[in-house]
């Protein structure tokens, strides 16, 4: 449907279930694709598999807390493939905690890799960016309604949404950015919620199944597309019409 030939795509979080489909997602496409994560050697292995002869894949550690990190892994995208079409940020930490015990350590480490991270990698991309390039922000359904015993990583993905529609308005007319906001999506960031409360969970969701992560990756392609060349600033669902009670 897209044709992402000579397009680059600057990927963090990259080892994730939903990022692992958004990158072989884009390779299919015939983009060239920068991988960043925290953990190296999983992604490494990723990336073999999805481009045994390294030609349009580089892989890179970034921390999403750290500043520098990002920094350091934009100018080496830009250096191996020029140009920086689409930068998604999908990098998280999600992990149950109720506020009463929260630490300030647990807190502030949610919003430097949830919400900071995001802004360091969007400020690193910004002078590396092609006219036209597009920033999908991966938010989340709890940015929109909270969440029980993640309000850390609601009130970060709040921030996100937020900052996406301000970047928006700062990058426009040459970039666009929007956000993307999974719900419930099959995967291990989400399977102590399901034992907890799995069968609750699909029994709200009108299409009574979990999300895939291919289906998220779809989204972002097209957000990513020229397709959706006048949308930006938007935040879009894919949870199955779980949100629509909310």
């Amino acid at each position: 449907m897209f044709n992402f030939a000579g397009k680059t795509l600057l990927l963090t979080g990259a080892n994730g279930s939903i990022s692992r489909a958004i990158a072989k997602l884009f390779f299919d496409l015939g983009a060239s694709c920068a991988l960043t994560d925290i953990d190296e050697a999983a992604l490494q292995a990723f990336a073999r598999e999805l481009d045994p002869q390294a030609e349009r894949t580089l892989v890179l550690s970034q921390d999403a807390a750290s500043s520098a990190d990002a920094d350091r892994a934009l100018a080496a995208a830009k250096g191996r493939f020029e140009t920086i079409d689409f930068v998604v940020t999908s990098a998280g930490l999600y992990r149950d905690q109720m506020v009463h015990d929260m630490t300030d350590q647990q807190w502030q480490q949610s919003l430097d890799i949830n919400l900071s991270g995001v802004f360091y990698t969007c400020r690193a991309a910004i002078p590396y960016l092609s006219d036209g390039a597009s920033i999908v922000n991966i938010a989340s359904m709890a940015g929109h309604k909270g969440s029980y015993m993640h309000s850390h990583y609601a009130a970060a993905k709040g921030g996100v949404l937020t900052f996406s529609r301000s970047l928006a308005l700062e990058l426009a007319p040459r970039v666009r950015v929007n956000a993307v906001s999974p719900g419930l999506i099959d995967g291990p960031m989400v399977q102590p919620l399901l034992r907890l409360r799995g069968p609750q969970l699909i029994e709200q969701t009108p299409l009574k199944r979990l999300g895939q992560p291919a289906e998220v990756a779809r989204l972002v392609a097209f957000l990513c597309s020229d397709w959706a060349s006048f949308i930006t600033g938007e935040s879009v669902h894919v949870n199955g019409g779980l949100y629509i009670g909310s």
